[in-house]
């Protein structure tokens, strides 16, 4: 095109053309919903790969399962080293770069979840190869929220912060889909031993190669940095947390009964009806399922209710129906399929007003300058202790014979995030710095 054709139109002749901001939701989702999917797969699993990892305790058959969800927390301790690093390298080097490096690390951690020996031919080099895959998941992934929410946020235009911000959940909760799908499928497919002895590497297998297909969708994002961001003194690595040390702590008190929430509901749930009603594991998965499809739907609906009335409501509304609800659901769940599935979808619609606007309200805390690593760090920690840690707690309350002490857990987390949310400022209207 000529440089009168290019003046005629409205743009310098080196002009840099805008991002559409359809391709840029598609590089920020897809490539987080493999994330995810690599993510989750583990805990949809691990009731299969459990005894084929740990040796089982003297007869206690949970021993096994509770050592594999002690290592899934300890994935999670990895996540605030992740938010921390890559938020960094988003901040200093540009969001796309460390979109990039997070796929590449999870990928490389669902392959070597595929390779894990079996306790029987290696002993201790099994949990450890196992541990190992899990820290650099954990690493992976604690990343790759601070860089999406932020890369995805800052791609909205004027009024749809909202709305964008829902698709960090759309796009988790397909990729969780996809891993409680294919754990369903394989269930359908194989017999329960050949689950056990092989089945459950297919999908981790599976996902390191769904992360090559993300990271070429990745290619094609364009930088959400203003130039002048870009131009500006790199930030310090603890900058958020020095300059910023009350911002800091309100995202851990935004995030503290979000994740107690989210975990249970979308990623425990199953096996907690499995332990303690004593559910079918396949009919479980099943259930599973088909409540994230419900979820997925209710995010970009939830995104478009925050930017019309604001986040606050929603927040609000979720945090005080889990601290009201939470124990009588939770004592709802029978070994009777609807039971789970009512259990299951009333609890992601009152999930909703957290997940489908928590992307924007943490982005909305901080400024562009350290805006990927001021969230990183704060979130990833607190999801570490409350979230990665449910499935754990759960099933040690259990064990310890105290199994209804679990959903006052999750209640009383929830309640502590409603004294934090009525101190929040409305941002749903403020300019978003970048």
């Amino acid at each position: 095109m000529s440089n009168a054709e290019h003046l005629a139109q409205g743009r310098a002749p080196n002009a840099v053309r805008p991002p559409s901001r359809l391709r840029q939701l598609a590089a920020a989702s897809v490539g987080n919903a493999v994330e995810w999917y690599d993510w989750y797969a583990y805990s949809f699993l691990a009731v299969y790969f459990a005894g084929q990892v740990f040796p089982e305790g003297a007869g206690n058959s949970l021993v096994p399962l509770l050592s594999t969800f002690a290592v899934f927390a300890v994935g999670f301790f990895m996540r605030p080293v992740g938010g921390l690093l890559m938020g960094a390298i988003a901040d200093r080097r540009g969001r796309r770069t460390a979109l990039t490096l997070t796929i590449l690390l999870m990928g490389g951690g669902s392959l070597l979840v595929a390779l894990t020996p079996t306790y029987a031919a290696t002993g201790l080099l099994a949990p450890v190869v196992l541990v190992v895959a899990r820290l650099v998941q954990g690493l992976s992934v604690g990343g790759e929220f601070a860089a999406s929410t932020t890369f995805l946020v800052e791609s909205a235009g004027p009024g749809r912060r909202g709305l964008f911000s829902s698709f960090q959940y759309v796009s988790t909760t397909l990729g969780q889909l996809l891993a409680s799908g294919t754990a369903a499928l394989l269930a359908a497919l194989l017999t329960e031993r050949q689950m056990g002895e092989w089945g459950w590497r297919v999908a981790f297998l599976g996902g390191a190669l769904l992360s090559l297909l993300g990271l070429w969708i990745r290619r094609g994002a364009q930088e959400t940095r203003s130039a002048e961001q870009q131009a500006a003194d790199r930030p310090g690595l603890f900058e958020a947390l020095r300059r910023h040390p009350r911002q800091s702590l309100l995202i851990c008190g935004i995030t503290a009964g979000g994740t107690i929430a989210y975990y249970t509901w979308t990623t425990y749930l199953p096996t907690y009806a499995q332990v303690n009603a004593g559910f079918d594991k396949g009919d479980s998965l099943t259930v599973g399922t088909l409540s994230l499809a419900f979820f997925a739907l209710l995010q970009p609906l939830g995104g478009m209710l925050s930017d019309r009335i604001g986040r606050k409501p929603l927040l609000l509304g979720f945090s005080l129906g889990f601290a009201v609800l939470a124990v009588p659901l939770l004592h709802l769940v029978t070994d009777a399929f609807a039971s789970l599935l009512l259990v299951q979808c009333a609890g992601m619609v009152l999930l909703t007003g957290y997940t489908a606007v928590a992307a924007a309200v943490n982005a909305e805390v901080f400024p562009a300058r350290v805006r990927a690593a001021g969230i990183g760090f704060p979130y990833s920690l607190t999801v570490a202790l409350f979230g990665g840690t449910a499935p754990y707690v759960g099933t040690w309350f259990k064990q310890a014979g105290h199994p209804d002490l679990f959903p006052w857990y999750v209640a009383g987390l929830c309640l502590v995030s409603f004294l934090v949310y009525l101190t929040l400022p409305e941002t749903s209207r403020q300019k978003l710095e970048t």
